[in-house]
């Protein structure tokens, strides 16, 4: 995929993932969408959806790096992204599980002891709920900061705090994802500037 192409697909992303996370957090709003049924089916796809999007997020963000960076910045941009992929990986195997648990359970007693039983797997809790999930919002803001500050950033400061802000209001009550979402897109949506997206995503 050459640059410009890589650029379209990160300003689509950039407005798409923070879209697709907002339809999540206002179908979940609507009541009998949190039980196995349409409303808990297309909320979780369009999370999933919303978090693939994330993929070209993030290597348009290491991408701004790539041309300012010194040998120890690309070791540090290249590790504030792996944790990315890797808390993204543990978001997108919660998201699927859900999925999963949602279609196959015809109740929401069934939906409580499938979650159960796969949640009282070894690893499983703290891999894909707890812990993992929380790696891609570290890598995420690390590679925001990252592109925010120093001679040479690319990204204002209020990009970092934006992304930290939704962070914050979703975790202390999911109702807030909505505006998490919108502090999302505000906070990536200089990656839609041509200047700023038509940068190639080098990693090296």
């Amino acid at each position: 995929m050459n640059a410009t192409r890589t650029a379209r697909l990160a300003s689509y992303a950039v407005v798409g993932a923070p879209a697709l996370m907002a339809l999540y957090g206002g179908i979940r709003l609507v009541p009998g969408s949190r039980q196995p049924g349409p409303g808990w089916t297309a909320g979780h796809t369009a999370m999933f959806l919303g978090l693939l999007l994330f993929v070209p997020v993030l290597l348009a963000l290491r991408g701004l790096l790539a041309p300012r960076a010194t040998t120890a910045g690309r070791l540090a941009a290249n590790a504030a992204l792996g944790t990315a992929f890797a808390g993204l990986t543990a978001s997108l195997a919660q998201i699927g599980i859900d999925l999963y648990v949602g279609l196959v359970s015809a109740t929401k007693e069934e939906q409580s002891r499938l979650f159960g039983r796969i949640q009282d797997v070894p690893g499983v809790l703290p891999a894909v709920y707890q812990v993992g999930p929380l790696l891609f919002y570290v890598g995420l803001l690390a590679l925001l900061v990252a592109a925010s500050v120093g001679a040479g950033r690319t990204l204002r400061w209020w990009s970092p705090v934006l992304m930290l802000v939704g962070t914050l209001a979703s975790a202390a009550d999911l109702a807030f994802i909505p505006l998490a979402a919108a502090c999302y897109l505000g906070a990536l949506a200089p990656l839609t500037r041509p200047a700023t997206a038509g940068r190639h995503p080098a990693l090296v």
